[in-house]
């Protein structure tokens, strides 16, 4: 895989103002892009989680430019945050910014938050071509996830999951995924937690094997 280490900061025209931004520039024949986004902003949620750096280096190990952003009100990112509903619109916005600057299908990787509320952005966008969801939360304490419109969702779909991820118990997820349209894969890396905390290796590889298995095949 081809990994590319130029970085290129950057701002965002959003709806609630500017929002900051990195893209890891891809190789000059790069087949797709790929958008990363990052977990609950107000529990420490930024671009720089280490499971969104981790799914950018798997990423951009075949090529891809990656784009990561941090949602309204995280960061440098202007605004303030909106309980999942603007944070739906800066999803959209970083997904026309990347169609707009290299014209290429999209793969959609989102951790958590930036999983539950990125997927509402991309699973409906026409660039998008396969979608990632890494830790996909279900119950969290008064936070409830619901996914219906998942059911809609034709798209190639990856769920990596940590088999002791304390907001995505087994049971739920298996249920949630079970009620997801095909193609999918479900996966539950053992041992692990809702952070992938000692196991993020595993993480990254199976996601690398996906994608390899699945987008790299289009």
């Amino acid at each position: 895989m081809a990994q590319s280490s130029s970085i290129q900061s950057l701002f965002l025209e959003g709806q609630a103002g500017r929002l900051e931004a990195l893209l890891n520039q891809g190789a000059p024949a790069a087949t797709h892009a790929a958008l990363v986004c990052h977990p609950h902003p107000l529990f420490g949620g930024t671009m720089h989680n280490k499971v969104v750096f981790h799914a950018m280096k798997a990423l951009s190990g075949f090529g891809f430019p990656v784009l990561r952003f941090n949602f309204r009100g995280a960061g440098l990112s202007e605004g303030t945050h909106d309980e999942g509903r603007g944070e739906v619109e800066d999803t959209k916005t970083a997904l026309r910014w990347l169609e707009v600057r290299f014209h290429l299908p999209v793969v959609f990787a989102g951790f958590s938050f930036g999983a539950a509320t990125g997927l509402r952005a991309a699973c409906p966008d026409p660039h998008v071509d396969a979608l990632i969801a890494l830790g996909m939360p279900v119950q969290v304490d008064d936070r409830s996830y619901g996914y219906k419109f998942l059911s809609q969702c034709n798209k190639p779909k990856l769920f990596v999951s940590g088999g002791n991820d304390q907001f995505g118990p087994r049971h739920e997820l298996e249920q949630l995924v079970g009620r997801v349209p095909e193609p999918k894969k479900l996966v539950f890396i053992e041992g692990a937690d809702h952070f992938f905390s000692g196991h993020m290796t595993e993480m990254k590889r199976a996601v690398e094997e996906w994608v390899r298995g699945t987008v790299s095949s289009f």
